[in-house]
């Protein structure tokens, strides 16, 4: 899927500060079909016509580093978070305080590192509706479970920028009149790559979308 006039220019900020704790071993780097799990992501949302596509990580993250050498994403496409103990909203904030981001792109969505197993259509579904709603904060819905990726516009982008809020959820509750659901048959959404066993779930659930 290429951009067309009528979808904005999207920017996509790939979470992948993480420490994979409970998984043991980094997330990111684990296989995927023919790649990693970000060399998926990466080309996921390539395919899907993102104008920039970033990734927020840890500054002494090594094995990353290289991979996404191996992958050809840009050093300047890369935020280093300062504070990656903070948590997943303090690289949300890096990224939406970041100077780098292209100035034609006009929402940003929010993704996790460990989504590689949504499918293909549930994302080209919420970009036709954030297409369709320009100025709404978009999200995937599974049987009445909004979940991730969260696009958001220009507006509350910038807003987010001085945002005093404890999480994401904390900062979307005030905006809720803006928010827009996309239901989607993917029950992938409800799933958490946290541990081993999600992981190997995830691979045998989704093989065929790979």
């Amino acid at each position: 899927m290429s951009p067309t006039k009528n979808r904005p220019a999207l920017g996509v900020i790939i979470l992948g500060a993480g420490a994979s704790s409970r998984m043991g071993r980094p997330k990111l780097l684990l296989p995927w079909g023919k790649t990693s799990i970000v060399g998926h992501l990466i080309e996921q949302w390539r395919r899907l016509g993102a104008a920039q596509i970033v990734i927020v990580c840890r500054p002494d993250d090594q094995e990353l580093a290289a991979e996404l050498d191996r992958l050809n994403l840009p050093l300047r496409d890369r935020i280093k978070t300062p504070y990656p103990e903070h948590g997943m909203f303090s690289s949300i904030l890096c990224a939406a305080r970041w100077s780098g981001w292209r100035k034609a792109i006009s929402s940003w969505a929010v993704v996790l590192g460990d989504q590689p197993h949504l499918q293909a259509e549930t994302l080209r579904v919420l970009l036709e509706q954030v297409a369709q709603n320009p100025g709404a904060i978009c999200q995937p819905a599974f049987r009445g479970q909004a979940r991730h990726p969260v696009i958001l516009p220009r507006d509350v982008f910038v807003e987010l920028q001085r945002s005093g809020a404890e999480t994401l959820k904390d900062f979307l509750k005030p905006l809720a009149g803006r928010s827009v659901q996309c239901p989607v048959a993917d029950a992938g959404l409800l799933l958490d790559l946290d541990r081993w066993e999600d992981y190997e779930k995830a691979v045998k659930s989704h093989t065929g979308d790979l």
